[in-house]
């Protein structure tokens, strides 16, 4: 198990409403952000204004009139506590403050103090505060313990949207120049760069190159991997640690199998050699369009027909919920396709036509469990049916694998537990909050491996695999037990013309017949 100078969370046998311990994460901030080089692309204050207070209420305001959910979701609250006992990060740590009511109110009672009547001459009377030095170093603190997975919505009886609450802090903390240093890096490496990791066309050809020598290698069947190919059908868009990570990159070697088989002509692109879009996380409907711009541009200069999203959650809630809106129209694609569309709908549609040969038993020495990430579960769909993100994945796990069995029903499907490290919060200096915000997960996952045997945990999100990867030893499992979900298809998918072995054994037998 890792070494940890915090206390893990003991995981018990049925999720338990702790008692609360006021401040126990108090302590917890990510690192402030202060290089000019990665804010000022952003259009942010490198530190924080001196006039800090009149312009963040400035800045509440100007989001106020903008998206008028948010002045709802400020308004409508009326504390009825159903939503206290539903975040990770309160099970996880007993701060009261990570309850979702709680963090929501951080913002809601200096949203009272300066724009309602009763908030300006009666403010004790309505839980109202002036924005003080102490208020905004909880912001900071809370508002970075929301993994946006909006599990508490899903349980409001009002609809109340903390993930909108905790992207409206983050702005407005943006832009009196007390940005977070891990997104707000990110963001400007895809600006500069391309892709989250800074890594550069040369550095992608190389990688590319290495996977089809790697899957020549492993089954005699020339798999390419294009990079900037002009004149290709489809356009892959998947995250960068899709390109060297574990289990990431075993994803991007079955993306490329599958259309291989598919008969089709695909491409990654250098330009946009990344599906994340930490605009989200900060809450800057801006810097997300920026982002987004840079597949649109990639999808005209290399004249592609379609555009497929890889294995990543939130930026599949960005391509469905936003791709159109922010960098739309996408009228120069084939209208027969749906825009965006996830790889899992092109997956499990060619499972259905039967395009695909597969072997489930190169699987059987796993028994997988599935865990739907939250983006993908709570804010998105796939395919035309109802449901279908929760359906095609196991779909295609079970067109796949033999032995597949689902968590407990109330962690799953719209109801599922954050991993811990969503929502930007996937970095070193937060680890205590990761560790502790992923003991609803690890409890479900427990229970089916000591009730079912589950040896793999299969997963459709970047970070949820690296956050998995990370906190899995933390709880006494298995780093390696994640997997990617087109891992899983790339074991079982039997290539055209594969070298199985089925030869070779054939000729031992025919020799000792002999």
């Amino acid at each position: 198990m890792a070494k940890a100078e915090f206390e893990i969370p003991e995981l018990k046998e049925y999720p338990e409403i702790p008692p609360i311990q006021p401040g126990s994460m108090a302590h917890s901030k990510p690192f402030v952000a202060k290089n000019p080089e990665f804010m000022e692309p952003l259009g942010y204050p490198a530190e924080l204004v001196d006039d800090w207070q009149e312009k963040a209420i400035e800045h509440m305001g100007d989001l106020l009139g903008k998206y008028r959910s948010l002045q709802v979701f400020l308004d409508a609250c009326v504390k009825c506590g159903a939503c206290t006992d539903k975040c990770h990060y309160y099970l996880g740590t007993q701060d009261p403050k990570n309850m979702p009511v709680a963090r929501q109110d951080l913002l809601r009672k200096v949203y009272r103090r300066y724009f309602t009547f009763a908030g300006k001459y009666f403010p004790k009377l309505v839980g109202a505060t002036d924005l003080t030095e102490e208020v905004l170093e909880d912001w900071y603190s809370y508002f970075h313990q929301c993994s946006q997975c909006r599990r508490c919505s899903v349980f409001c009886p009002y609809g109340i949207d903390t993930a909108e609450i905790s992207m409206a802090a983050r702005e407005i903390m943006d832009r009196i120049g007390l940005g977070q240093k891990y997104c707000n890096e990110i963001i400007g490496k895809v600006f500069k760069v391309g892709n989250n990791l800074g890594l550069p066309e040369p550095a992608l050809a190389d990688t590319l190159e290495g996977l089809e020598e790697d899957v020549l290698d492993d089954t005699g069947v020339e798999v390419k991997y294009p990079l900037d190919q002009k004149g290709a059908e489809i356009l892959l868009v998947t995250p960068s640690a899709d390109f060297f990570a574990e289990p990431h990159v075993d994803g991007l070697i079955g993306y490329g199998k599958v259309f291989h088989e598919a008969g089709v002509s695909w491409t990654l692109s250098s330009k946009a050699s990344e599906a994340a879009n930490f605009g989200m996380f900060i809450g800057s409907y801006e810097n997300m369009r920026r982002i987004s711009l840079r597949i649109r541009e990639a999808a005209l200069e290399l004249g592609v027909k379609r555009i497929i999203f890889g294995e990543c959650g939130h930026a599949w809630r960005v391509a469905y919920s936003f791709l159109n809106t922010l960098a739309g129209p996408f009228d120069f694609l084939d209208p027969k396709y749906p825009v965006p569309q996830h790889i899992l709908e092109f997956t499990w549609g060619e499972i259905q036509k039967g395009t695909l040969k597969i072997d489930k038993s190169a699987n059987d020495h796993m028994v997988v469990t599935f865990h739907d990430s939250c983006n993908v579960a709570r804010a998105t769909r796939m395919g035309d049916e109802p449901g279908g993100q929760f359906t095609i994945p196991r779909n295609v796990i079970k067109a796949v694998c033999n032995n597949f069995v689902d968590m407990d029903p109330d962690t799953i499907h719209e109801k599922t537990f954050c991993c811990g490290g969503g929502g930007g919060l996937l970095t070193d200096d937060l680890t205590e909050l990761r560790v502790k915000g992923a003991k609803p997960r690890m409890e479900a996952l427990k229970n089916v491996i000591e009730e079912h045997g589950v040896t793999n945990m299969a997963a459709i999100c970047a970070i949820c695999k690296s956050q998995f990867t990370k906190v899995l030893p933390y709880y006494g499992m298995g780093m390696d037990m994640i997997v990617s979900v087109h891992q899983l298809v790339s074991e079982a998918i039997v290539l055209t013309g594969q070298d199985t072995g089925d030869d070779d054994e054939q000729e031992d037998s025919t020799e000792d017949a002999a």
